[in-house]
This record gives C-alpha cells, structure tokens and sequence, in this order.
C-alpha cells in the first residue's frame, strides 16, 4: 500500500511537471500562456515556436505518463489481482498532474500527450492505432483539436480491443472523457467553424 499511495503521488508531480514551458524556457521563447490558444500543450508550442518545440513537448509530456505507469506495473506486482486497479489509478493521477498541475495553480493542459503516454504503456497496440488515427485525420482536417478529440472519442474501443483488462477499459473511459471535457472550447469553436487549421 505504501508504494501505491507513493506512486500515485509520484505520477501525480510528474504528470504537473509544464513541459510546454520548459522547452519554451530552455529554447528563449516567450510564455506560451501568453500567446496562441495559451495552452502548454503540443500544438500551441507548434504555433508559438515551432516544430522542435512542439517535438520536444509531446516527448516530456508522453514521457511523464508513461513512465509512472512502467514504474508501477513493476513495482506494484505483490498486489497480484489488484495490480491492474493500481497502475491504472496511477496512469490516472499523471494525467490528472497534467490537467490540474500544482505547480501552476492548478491550471494546465488538456492531457493529451499525457494520456498517450499512459495508453503506449498499457496497451501499446492501442497506442499505435490512436497515434495512426491521430497522423490520418490532422492530415486529412489540419486540426489538432478535432484530431485529439477523434482520438478520444475511439479510446475506449481500442483498449477494449487491445487489452482484455477492465480496470484499464474502465481507465480509458475516464480519460476519454477527461480529453473531451478540456477541449470544451474547441468543440464550440468546431461547430462555428472558427478552429484555427495548420
């Protein structure tokens, strides 16, 4: 139990960890809360910066979900049957730090990357059908928004697909809907149809 509630808390500050300002940082650009969408994420990054921005942000914000999630599936196998329950509130807290981080307030990004992260190491297969959609759609639409809430959308199916865990069928859900809530704003802009294209 003591390495549970740690981890949980670990995936937690590391899900919080704002990579989009670092790179923004580290690169001397200005703070992207300031400019574009005012999104942490990947896509405002793109905009603001640039593809090496943009690049490195989804590195360290797929990083910090997916890493907690390794580091429980190892560490929590004593739990035996309750395991799988565990990783995936663990994968959930990450996301969660993301959303939510403590270190700005509580006021951060809408938990794709993150999300993604999490999935990779779960369900790899599931991962890489998502990551194609993802490529498939911004090419096809040049919307990152509609391309991550497409993704969304088709989570809980393809982790029911490519894994037969209802703990991380029951996680998927709670990111889907995690997602979908954060890009409120952009599905409003979607149906006006003033969401900015690539």
């Amino acid at each position: 139990m003591t390495y549970f509630l740690g981890l949980t808390l670990l995936a937690y500050l590391l899900g919080s960890i704002p990579f989009g300002l670092v790179v923004s940082r580290l690169l001397g650009g200005p703070d992207p809360r300031v400019l574009g969408s005012g999104n942490l994420g990947t896509a405002n990054l793109y905009r603001v910066l640039g593809l090496k921005a943009a690049i490195l942000t989804f590195l360290g914000d797929t990083l910090k979900g997916t890493l907690p999630v390794l580091l429980a599936g190892f560490w929590l196998a004593p739990l035996g049957a309750w395991r799988e329950g565990a990783v995936a509130v663990v994968g959930g807290a990450a996301v969660l730090g993301h959303v939510f981080p403590v270190y700005l307030k509580f006021k951060g990004g809408k938990g794709v990357a993150t999300a993604f992260g999490v999935v990779a190491a779960l369900a790899p297969w599931a991962a890489v059908n998502l990551a194609l959609v993802y490529v498939l759609a911004l090419a096809q639409t040049r919307i990152f928004s509609l391309s991550a809430l497409i993704c969304a959308w088709l989570l809980p199916l393809a982790m029911g697909l490519f894994s037969d865990s209802k703990a991380y069928l029951l996680l998927a859900g709670f990111l889907s809907g995690l997602v979908l809530v954060c890009h409120r704003e952009n599905l409003e802009r979607l149906f006006k149809g003033e969401e900015p294209r690539i």
